[in-house]
């Protein structure tokens, strides 16, 4: 079964340029060259430069509006996500814990966009948001998974949410409280008019599972926009007990959720420990979010 990955705005994979036709016959090579984005801060968000990467233009993620050419395609480091004109007010300034809610109608109604984080627990959820945000304890970490019991909004710069979903997968968690995680946090996917995008945390240091995979094709089939954040791609396992390095495992993770897709979702290469990710996360959040913000 093929699913048709729709977001609830128009969010087209290809803008029709004339350079188009040039690009879709070959593989292309686009550099990150350095540049300087408008933020919310007076220090701003530098895109450093990194080698090229190969990409063939169906794996690329192409926001809506964005024009497509050889001279000034420039993509996220660590992803497959090009760099759009809405990629501006990026950094984060202030981050307050609002409020945990067990219902959607609970949340708060305020109709600021908001970006729903959720994954495995052990994924390193709690660990991304705090680095997102530049603070050791916004957001509850714990040595033991599924801490987070709730969905849990924090507001940033007092005009868009980050929202801490509760993790899955815990098997140590009651059989009744795993079933209810699930269940409210479906609804809110489902009924959240506010929510931009899910971003959904794979754990890039060991090989997929098949609850993640489940979790990404439910979200392809029930039309929710949708971005792939690796985690732990610091990590690297001994190749002696079966390991592979983090960019095998990411390769692996979209070759499987291949079929499952139409069209690519977008994705990006973390570490919580080195902030590998962090500026590319909020660059792409924010050019996701005024272009909802704009429709």
């Amino acid at each position: 079964m093929v699913v048709l990955h729709i977001p609830r705005f128009p969010f087209p994979i290809l803008t029709s340029t004339p350079s188009l036709s040039l690009l879709a016959s070959r593989n292309i090579f686009l550099y990150a060259p350095k540049s300087t984005l408008t933020t919310s801060e007076s220090e701003p968000i530098t895109i450093t430069p990194f080698p090229p990467v190969e990409l063939s233009l169906e794996k690329l993620f192409v926001p809506p509006e964005t024009q497509v050419s050889l001279d000034s395609a420039r993509i996220l480091k660590g992803s497959n996500i090009l760099l759009s004109n809405y990629a501006t007010d990026a950094q984060v300034s202030q981050a307050d814990f609002v409020k945990s809610s067990v219902r959607t109608e609970d949340c708060p109604s305020d109709g600021l966009p908001e970006f729903a984080l959720v994954g495995r627990s052990n994924v390193g959820k709690s660990s991304l948001l705090n680095s997102l945000v530049r603070r050791k304890k916004l957001a509850l970490t714990s040595k033991k998974p599924g801490k987070t019991q709730c969905i849990n909004h924090f507001r940033i710069n007092d005009s868009w949410y980050l929202v801490d979903l509760p993790g899955y997968g815990y098997a140590a968690a009651p059989q009744e409280l795993r079933v209810d995680w699930g269940k409210f946090t479906k609804d809110y996917f489902l009924n959240r008019s506010t929510l931009v995008s899910v971003f959904l945390l794979i754990d890039a240091s060991i090989p997929a599972k098949k609850i993640d995979l489940d979790y990404a094709s439910w979200l392809g089939q029930n039309q929710i926009p949708m971005t792939l954040i690796f985690t732990k791609c610091d990590k690297r396992k001994k190749k002696k007990n079966g390991g592979k390095r983090p960019e095998e495992n990411v390769n692996d993770f979209q070759d499987l959720i291949r079929g499952f897709f139409q069209t690519v979702p977008p994705w990006i290469m973390t570490s919580s420990v080195t902030n590998q990710g962090r500026d590319e996360i909020l660059l792409h959040m924010a050019q996701l979010r005024n272009y909802w913000l704009k429709h």
